[in-house]
């Protein structure tokens, strides 16, 4: 099957108007998967759930949306981007839904798992269209763009959605999301462009496994992919679901004030995010920046889980997180220049398996972690166990890295082959 080069669309109304819907909708996935931090407390007093239940509540969109991945990736290579996000849209329309009227922990976690699985595409299928359609020296930029700028939905999560659920209530605030997403679904259907390649001819579903197959034994896959098995994890673990609890039981944060500070660490993530992506042009390296930042992460998770800190430290450090963390552009670059053209949709939803995979386990381990430590007198957890959880995360970060450090590093800018 013979594909044409990347061509940047036309005119820039209609690369903007592309851009920004794919924006968009992934904003709303973000949103979803670090909605839990916030509310934890108030979701754990309302429905008695522990620990354990709160990390398998958090946790269950990751495993849900890494689940997904593969078939996801025959699908858009098979069917096109377009056709199966907006197939997606509407089983995140359901799953949130479910959510917002759910009267037990295991509807919550049932809705988790629909929410995870129709945002499965929300990122991958507009990284499909961006390699499709623009230079391949562009693609680490628009990924920058794509996660920067769709980490609006992770500030939504913040201190936005802790004002919402003050207002309207948690059920109210995601009622909200499911009109937005069908706003967002429209939108998408004028944005994107009908799929050359796939009205040219479909693969054989036997060719379409092959070609996973083919991914998977792509020189240095490992090594980058268990990378982002740890990267956004720490973040996914921190800002999206311990570091609220962790405001509000170690240094006595109400609602109002850990989703001001938890909205600190994303809005210096969306910063870091459009720094970072640029990072690999600055040093003509994927592999660099990707060490450094994740190397800046690590050291700042030990630095937490071994230095007691005060309330307005605590802020300071969620800011040097947000930006260290933000890294996860570049490691995306990385992994989808591996990757031939003809399996390329295959290849960055395999590599997204490792993040929201590993998020799934962090969060879960983590959650463990928490309960195997305990509560206090009050019902509060210890800082013993939010130690050991940062510690967790540390370790599982310089693991991965010194697997990583043996992986080839085919940027533009080295004329190297991409296999």
């Amino acid at each position: 099957m013979n594909y044409a080069s990347p061509t940047v669309p036309r005119h820039r109304e209609t690369a903007f108007f592309l851009i920004a819907s794919l924006v968009a909708i992934y904003s709303i996935s973000q949103f979803l998967r670090n909605s839990v931090g916030v509310i934890a407390n108030d979701l754990a007093r309302e429905l008695s759930l522990s620990a354990t239940q709160i990390a398998m509540l958090s946790s269950t969109f990751f495993l849900s949306f890494a689940a997904a991945q593969i078939p996801v990736g025959i699908a858009i290579d098979r069917y096109g981007p377009k056709k199966v996000m907006l197939t997606m849209a509407v089983l995140t329309m359901v799953g949130t839904l479910l959510f917002s009227i759910a009267p037990s922990a295991g509807m919550l976690i049932a809705a988790r798992a629909l929410m995870g699985l129709g945002c499965s595409t929300f990122l991958m299928a507009p990284l499909v269209i961006y390699a499709r359609r623009f230079p391949p020296e562009r693609f680490a930029a628009l990924a920058s763009l794509q996660l920067g700028f769709a980490n609006f939905g992770t500030l939504a999560a913040t201190a936005p959605l802790a004002a919402s659920a003050a207002a309207v209530g948690w059920r109210g605030t995601f009622l909200g999301v499911v009109a937005l997403t069908a706003i967002l679904s429209v939108a998408l259907i004028f944005a994107v462009p009908r799929d050359a390649r796939v009205e040219s001819g479909r693969e054989s579903w036997v060719s379409a496994f092959r070609g996973v197959g083919a991914a998977l034994r792509v020189r240095s896959f490992w090594r980058v992919f268990f990378v982002h098995l740890t990267a956004y994890s720490c973040f996914a673990s921190t800002i999206g679901l311990w570091g609220g609890p962790f405001l509000s039981d170690v240094h006595g944060a109400d609602l109002s004030a850990r989703g001001n500070i938890l909205l600190v660490g994303a809005a210096a993530q969306t910063v870091g995010l459009f720094g970072w992506g640029a990072m690999d042009r600055f040093w003509g390296s994927y592999k660099r920046p990707v060490m450094a930042g994740g190397l800046m992460t690590a050291l700042l998770l030990i630095f937490l889980a071994v230095f007691p800190i005060d309330r307005t430290s605590a802020t300071v450090w969620f800011a040097l997180f947000g930006l260290a963390v933000a890294f996860t552009p570049i490691l995306t670059a990385h992994g989808k220049s591996l990757f031939p053209p003809e399996i390329t949709g295959r290849g960055i939803t395999l590599m997204n398996i490792g993040t929201m995979g590993g998020a799934f386990l962090s969060q879960s381990v983590t959650g463990v972690l928490m309960d195997a430590v305990g509560r206090s007198s009050a019902g509060i957890y210890l800082p013993e166990g939010y130690r050991l959880v940062f510690a967790a995360l540390a370790g599982w970060m310089l693991l991965s890295l010194v697997f990583y450090a043996g992986a080839v590093d085919p940027h533009p800018s080295r004329h190297a082959p991409c296999a």
